[in-house]
Parts: C-alpha cells; sequence; structure tokens
C-alpha cells in the first residue's frame, strides 16, 4: 500500500533569491508537501501517533522557509525535504515544491518554482 500525506499551499512571506531587492523585500511563496509513508496503523487505530503529525511538518517547513533567506529555491526545498527525513524514520520518500508567486521576472508568468523527492 502506498499512503501520501498532502499539504498543499503553504504560504509564506521569505527573503529567497539572487538579486538585490530579493535579498531586501519578504516576497510570497507557496510551499507543496508529499509525504510517503504508510498510514495503515493510524487508520486502524484513529491515533496521530501512528502517523507523521503534518501540523509539526507545517510549523517546521515554515520556520525553514523563514529564517534560512536563501539565495536558491533549490537549496530552501532541499532543506526541507531533509527535515522531514530527519523528523520521522517512518516516511520513505518526501515531495517538495516551492513557487515563488511574484517571480523577478519582466514576463506574465503565474509563477516559477522547484520540487525534488527524495527517498530513503
Amino acid at each position: 500500500m502506498i499512503d501520501v500525506i498532502e499539504l498543499r499551499d503553504l504560504r509564506c512571506e521569505v527573503i529567497v533569491g539572487l538579486l538585490e531587492h530579493e535579498r531586501e523585500n519578504l516576497q510570497p511563496i507557496s510551499i507543496d508537501i508529499d509525504i510517503r509513508r504508510s498510514f495503515e496503523r493510524a487508520a486502524q487505530s484513529d491515533d496521530v501517533t501512528n502517523t507523521t503529525n503534518y501540523a509539526l511538518i507545517i510549523t517546521m517547513a515554515e520556520k525553514i522557509a523563514r529564517e534560512g533567506q536563501f539565495l536558491l529555491l533549490e537549496t530552501l526545498v532541499s532543506r526541507v525535504a531533509q527535515a522531514i527525513l530527519d523528523f520521522d524514520a517512518e516516511v520513505d520518500a518526501v515531495t517538495v515544491a516551492v513557487r515563488k508567486l511574484v517571480p523577478p521576472v519582466p514576463e506574465n508568468i503565474a509563477s516559477v518554482g522547484v520540487r525534488t523527492t527524495l527517498t530513503r
């Protein structure tokens, strides 16, 4: 069985990017996280201790994003993904995507982003 905990569109305002104005001003990002792990025991027991507590993951991801002040989105997604694997040994794989919601480009584009998947 493949189970996935989905966390969608966590909104944060962070310092991320290479350009001078990106280093000085908060900008909106969106984070999506897919946590692949069995939650069969949790479904049977109805007990949060038998699964990954997504509230703690949300808090952790937001803290990494806000405090990191990364130059690259690639660094941000990698740090969040690794932190989730480190947080819960029952997680088989995690996919993290981050999008800049106001990209620093002149073209009319809704967002730019990166995605990574880490597995054990």
